[in-house]
């Protein structure tokens, strides 16, 4: 029922800022030296009560410099974060940084900040990755179409990913995402019970592809989504 979608819709809503306000920016706060298991847990309980599964199809390799995968909503993030424990470094949009909840979270969380209104931004994005890998020892979490969408078809990637990725050498592990519009709609602000679904496709060492790896990449991508689609009736 439309109704009772709705409902749900909100109870997630609420789900997922309490724990962010009242559970998650406290304990990252108090116990700063676990930042990744406290992330892993509290969203594992998140996705819980949301009415949530996150699956895992192939392997996730702890070796990447750098994660990338298609954007739906905030699910993407809670889910990947619930499936597994590799104490990842997102990239997020400067606006979010300024947001009460969320903008404390990625503070606290040391996530990077990416401003796409000034022209220094790549250069800070540049550093940012490098230090993520030489200085942090965290592997960056990224949405190359920067931005979510309600569509089938990937947006076009942002040149931003692939000039860092070869400029600083990086392993990029591709993630595809399905299902997590399902559990929580933000387009039509609907939710129902739904299991996640994260594919990891083969790293790809940059250091050592060929030309046009990044626009295979995209389509590597766009064939898992179709082929989840076609055969599994499920969507990203």
């Amino acid at each position: 029922m439309k109704i009772f979608a709705k409902i749900r819709f909100y109870w997630g809503a609420f789900v997922i800022s309490f724990n962010t306000a009242v559970l998650m920016i406290p304990a990252l706060m108090l116990f700063g030296k676990h930042k990744s298991t406290i992330v892993h847990h509290i969203n594992s309980l998140t996705l819980w009560m949301m009415g949530g599964i996150a699956l895992k199809k192939g392997k996730m390799d702890k070796n990447a410099d750098m994660y990338v995968m298609n954007h739906q909503g905030i699910v993407d993030i809670i889910g990947l974060e619930a499936v597994q424990n590799n104490h990842l470094r997102w990239a997020a949009k400067k606006e979010l940084f300024d947001t009460l909840w969320f903008g404390n979270l990625l503070s606290h969380g040391e996530m990077i900040s990416v401003d796409r209104g000034s022209k220094s931004s790549l250069r800070k994005f540049i550093k940012d990755v490098e230090e993520s890998r030489d200085l942090y020892h965290r592997p960056v979490a990224i949405f190359p179409e920067g931005t979510r969408t309600a569509k089938q078809k990937l947006l076009p990637f942002k040149k931003g990913t692939k000039i860092i990725a070869e400029k600083l050498g990086l392993k990029v592990q591709p993630i595809v995402i399905t299902g997590s519009k399902k559990l929580l709609n933000e387009h039509n602000k609907t939710a129902h019970s739904a299991i996640v679904h994260y594919h990891f496709l083969p790293t790809i060492d940059v250091s050592q592809a060929e030309e046009g790896w990044y626009e295979k990449l995209r389509e590597d991508m766009q064939k898992v989504i179709d082929d989840e689609l076609t055969n599994n009736n499920r969507s990203r």
